[in-house]
């Protein structure tokens, strides 16, 4: 694309002062790059994806609250992790974060394990332990 073509739309990475490098050609027709501060259909797709993790954390806390999974998997939602990134964050095996996501195993973990995942969502362990409505 030509220089003057990169997209400049506004999008959530300006209001973060966040600007994307892309490639162009220049007036001599030689490769040059170009900031530009956003593009409509990648703007669309981002906020698309921030709802759907949004939504996912309201469907965990709402089972947290119905005593279906612990209050790990709303905080690693929340979080915008998935199990292997919250396995390897916190120091555990991915099978020992699921099982962790049991209400009953949950409530028999230590506070060493809890300090753990406390940290890794930057909270304190009695708010990791008690999620409000």
């Amino acid at each position: 694309m030509k220089k003057e073509d990169v997209p400049q739309d506004e999008s959530k990475l300006e209001t973060a002062n966040i600007r994307e490098m892309y490639y162009a050609i220049d007036e001599n027709g030689e490769y040059t790059t170009e900031v530009s501060t956003g593009w409509d259909p990648k703007t669309i797709a981002l906020n698309n994806a921030l709802e759907q993790i949004k939504e996912r954390a309201e469907d965990a806390k709402i089972k947290v609250l119905n005593n279906e999974t612990s209050p790990i998997e709303y905080y690693m939602e929340l979080n915008k992790m998935d199990v292997p990134i919250l396995a390897s964050y916190a120091g555990f095996w991915q099978w020992q974060v699921k099982r962790h996501f049991k209400p009953s195993v949950f409530k028999r973990l230590n506070s060493k394990k809890l300090q753990k995942y406390a940290d890794v969502f930057e909270i304190s362990v009695e708010q990791l332990k008690n999620i409000k409505a």
